[in-house]
């Protein structure tokens, strides 16, 4: 594990890659959790993390669904699907507003879930976690624009 002075100066000379879990119950709502962390702090959110040095990106996406949702890839009825990589561009980076910007180069992963699925609750990332209808976290300014960018694709793809 890089010390956080070693990997502010990462997040200042290099974008990270991160790997963004879009779940979406029965076609309709999306599962966004209430940043506690920068960047994105207070936003609602997909869940999401950076891949580690040396994990496979498999690896790293069934970390995140299982550290911040407590879920298993292996027990989906349907395994996720790729949606593309999209950018991620903030002004301030988790050590707060020191002037170090934060570039995420993030791959998108659907995960879809039947009606009526629950999930864990709120992990150290998130002080809450919500289902969302589509049309209502599109419409919300509590949601990232970030987040956004994948209710756009969803409703684009009509799922």
């Amino acid at each position: 594990m890089l010390s956080k002075d070693v990997f502010l100066g990462v997040v200042d000379a290099a974008p990270l890659v991160a790997m963004d879990l879009v779940v979406v119950r029965g076609g309709t709502e999306i599962l966004l959790g209430l940043r506690n962390n920068r960047p994105a702090q207070g936003f609602w959110f997909v869940p999401g993390g950076r891949i580690r040095k040396n994990e496979t990106m498999q690896a790293a996406l069934a970390r995140v669904a299982h550290d911040e949702l407590g879920l298993l890839l292996a027990d989906l009825p349907v395994p996720p699907r790729h949606m593309g990589a999209f950018e991620h561009f903030y002004t301030d980076c988790f050590a707060g507003d020191v002037g170090v910007s934060t570039h995420y180069v993030v791959m998108g992963n659907l995960v879809q879930l039947p009606a009526g699925t629950e999930l864990a609750a709120a992990d150290a990332q998130h002080s809450a976690l919500h289902w969302w209808p589509l049309a209502e976290a599109q419409a919300s300014a509590e949601v990232h624009r970030f987040t956004k960018d994948y209710v756009d694709a969803i409703l684009l793809s009509k799922i």
